[in-house]
């Protein structure tokens, strides 16, 4: 009885173990028959505003159903393209990353369309020390005295001009990839057109400074700036006014002024009889 149990066990394992490695080979066999297509993907880091050779580049096997949109299939499609973005090693080369047909490279080929690009002049203060690198967003602040205003004198103000303004470039370089800080001269930013003739004022009229800013921070807040009043609490009294004039004491009427005969005379009354004696 006791083999037969142990046959029973045996041929029960076998069984399930038979099913196992049925399962198995066919999950490969359908593993193996994956379609794949070749996509050109990147064979080195590609900086922003380069020009696309065939040396830049190699093809890989991509699943079919994960080939994404606007992949290319062939390098030769992409000789002399510029790339608008920056292209990591081994990423597929997609059309959104690549300006238009006929761009020539360089730094205007990565400004978005409607957009400027404009250099200011920085130091290690204004330009974040360092920190603030292409592909960073910053704030633009600008210190200047305002104009007078009737009798008063122009205030010294600092205000925010600008906000969540894109780095382009930081002196001659545009690469992204990079975080160490640099200390440059010139930063390049990108802005509308409206933007570049208030950046243009405001360097014309005070002194710049960049605010470095969070990169997924999009909220914009409209302040009205800060001036020195404000900043030490020393904003000037409203002036005090004039003390009412004291009312009029009102008037008494006048005493009824008694002739000098009558002050000379004497009333008296005697027994009910009225009698007066003058002196």
């Amino acid at each position: 009885m006791k083999n037969l149990k142990a046959l029973g066990l045996i041929a029960f394992a076998l069984v399930i173990g038979l099913v196992a490695a049925v399962y198995a080979a066919g999950w490969v066999s359908r593993q193996g028959g994956v379609t794949v297509n070749k996509v050109v993907v990147a064979a080195v880091d590609i900086e922003p505003g380069s020009k696309i050779n065939a040396e830049m580049l190699s093809r890989l096997d991509w699943p079919a159903g994960a080939t994404p949109p606007g992949a290319f299939k062939d390098a030769s499609q992409l000789q002399d393209r510029i790339a608008k973005t920056g292209i990591s090693r081994g990423e597929p080369m997609l059309d959104g990353k690549l300006a238009p047909l006929g761009t020539k490279g360089g730094l205007s080929a990565v400004i978005a369309e409607g957009k400027r690009a404009m250099t200011v002049r920085v130091n290690d203060v204004v330009g974040v020390a360092g920190f603030a690198l292409p592909g960073n967003y910053v704030d633009v602040m600008v210190n200047a005295q305002q104009e007078k205003s009737g009798t008063e004198e122009g205030k010294q103000i600092s205000k925010t001009v600008l906000e969540r303004v894109l780095v382009l470039a930081v002196a001659q370089e545009a690469g992204r990839d990079d975080t160490k800080p640099k200390v440059v001269s010139a930063v390049t930013l990108e802005l509308t057109l409206e933007d570049s003739e208030k950046l243009d004022l405001a360097r014309s009229v005070g002194t710049l400074s960049l605010v470095l800013r969070n990169q997924v921070d999009q909220q914009t807040v409209a302040t009205a700036g800060i001036t020195k009043d404000a900043l030490f609490g020393t904003a000037r009294a409203a002036p005090a006014l004039a003390a009412p004039a004291p009312a009029p004491a009102p008037r008494r009427a006048p005493r009824p002024v008694q002739s000098a005969s009558r002050a000379q005379c004497v009333d008296v009354i005697q027994h009910g009889v009225l009698a007066t004696t003058c002196f």
